[in-house]
């Protein structure tokens, strides 16, 4: 079974006019060059539509808050994840067994987590429950859950895919990272072992 990825994009109606694609890449760009900059934490609203040359109310219509920027942003980034992950060489592509596509999935997720977990805490952040809301969460966990299927069939995967993808928020990695000076290498080889036991390994 392939599984189906919807790419994160809330501000990129069919038959947007031109002008308003402009924008939108203009300010899709400026943030990503201020979140690149700085600790994305600091960066407001105002620099990125100084930065995009364009009006504060025009980011706000497009992306309602910087944590909505922040996650637009963040898909762009993380398209090559679901590329591979689709099209990719096993196991994180399809043609492995489900067991072994989870582990590298889940490995390549705390790689992601590593590079941009600063901006995922800003992304998450916004109103209560925003991880849980967006498309870049929900196609994470529809992977986790077609190959948890595979893996339990009699298992209620729908919820079990939330529960393999709970410690792998932003938040707590950067705790894990930051506050207690944890290496990276040891918080993947958690993380893959914890998902393993979930998946019956």
């Amino acid at each position: 079974m392939t599984t189906s990825f919807t790419p994160f994009d809330p501000a990129a109606p069919n038959g947007e006019r031109a002008d308003a694609a402009r924008n939108r890449e203009a300010i899709l760009g400026a943030a990503a060059r201020l979140f690149g900059e700085r600790s994305p934490e600091c960066v407001t609203v105002d620099q990125i539509a100084e930065e995009a040359g364009v009006g504060k109310g025009t980011v706000y219509r497009r992306f309602t808050d910087r944590a909505g920027l922040a996650m637009a942003v963040l898909d762009q980034t993380d398209r090559e994840l679901q590329h591979a992950i689709l099209r990719g060489p096993p196991p994180l592509g399809p043609g492995a067994p489900a067991r072994e596509r989870l582990g590298a999935f889940v490995g390549a997720l705390c790689d992601f987590l590593e590079r941009n977990a600063d901006l995922l805490v800003v992304a998450e952040g916004g109103s209560g429950g925003a991880r849980y809301r967006s498309n870049l969460y929900a196609s994470y966990r529809l992977h986790v859950e077609v190959l948890l299927r595979q893996l339990r069939p009699e298992a209620d995967c729908a919820v079990l895919a939330d529960v393999v993808l709970a410690p792998l928020g932003a938040d707590l990695y950067r705790h894990l990272r930051q506050d207690r000076s944890l290496d990276p290498v040891r918080i993947r080889a958690v993380m893959c072992s914890a998902s393993a036991r979930i998946a019956g390994g």
